[in-house]
């Protein structure tokens, strides 16, 4: 491996992918030079890598229609594009999983840390994230690196898909640790959802719910409504 430590390298590597994604640019060999050059000189890698890039553009299509069916505040598909983080993140997350599982382990941390700094959302590559998938708003999500989620998801800021912190984390390296999420789930903002529990398919976890168990599928999780305690000034 070569040069992973170029921040700028491995971002231009990115940028060159990005385009060749969302503005069609067809050109491989820009991407391949950038590979050999800052991820690594190994040209059978990079076909490797090079396999990938159909499904990876393909699961991103699917994501850009799912955002345009999930929010009404949608203009068009350029604005999910530029403007939307979760979408941002998600693009970062699915590029950095292929590098990841070619094993690239520091540049695909790399990347997705650096999705992290641009918008908030903090996506391990280690996950697995079925296609497609909408994160709306998302500052503060949390997926872990061995978390599983489903397709057609959507998540809404301040979700945390986490662990359970345990004092000798060598004994649980590589193991199971995070959530499994079904299709068709919604969670809403700032749930937390720890540890190695399943929830089932076509499931809704409320805002501000704290979860540490399996939830079987078809149910809807919510907190009780907190009292309210109005008072003359």
């Amino acid at each position: 491996m070569v040069g992973v430590i170029n921040k700028k390298g491995y971002l231009s590597f990115l940028k060159k992918v990005l385009d060749h994604f969302i503005m069609n640019i067809e050109n491989i060999e820009v991407i391949k030079n950038d590979f050999l050059l800052y991820i690594d000189n190994d040209l059978e890698k990079f076909s490797e890598f090079k396999e990938k890039l159909p499904i990876i553009k393909d699961s991103l299509s699917k994501d850009l229609d799912f955002f345009m069916l999930s929010d009404p505040a949608i203009d068009n598909r350029d604005e999910v594009i530029f403007c939307y983080p979760g979408f941002k993140a998600i693009a970062y997350y699915r590029i950095a999983h292929e590098l990841r599982n070619l094993g690239f382990l520091l540049v695909s941390r790399m990347i997705t840390e650096e999705a992290h700094s641009l918008t908030g959302i903090d996506i391990h590559p280690g996950a697995k994230i079925e296609v497609p998938l909408f994160i709306d708003h998302g500052t503060g999500t949390v997926i872990g690196e061995t978390a599983e989620i489903g397709s057609h998801v959507k998540l809404y800021q301040g979700v945390t898909l986490g662990a359970i912190s345990l004092s000798n984390c060598s004994s649980v390296k590589g193991v199971k640790r995070h959530p499994t999420i079904g299709n068709y789930v919604t969670i809403y903002s700032c749930a937390s959802i720890l540890g190695n529990v399943k929830i089932g398919d076509n499931t809704t976890i409320g805002a501000n719910v704290f979860l540490t168990e399996d939830v079987p599928s078809g149910v809807k999780v919510t907190i009780g409504k907190p009292e309210l305690i109005i008072k003359e000034k």
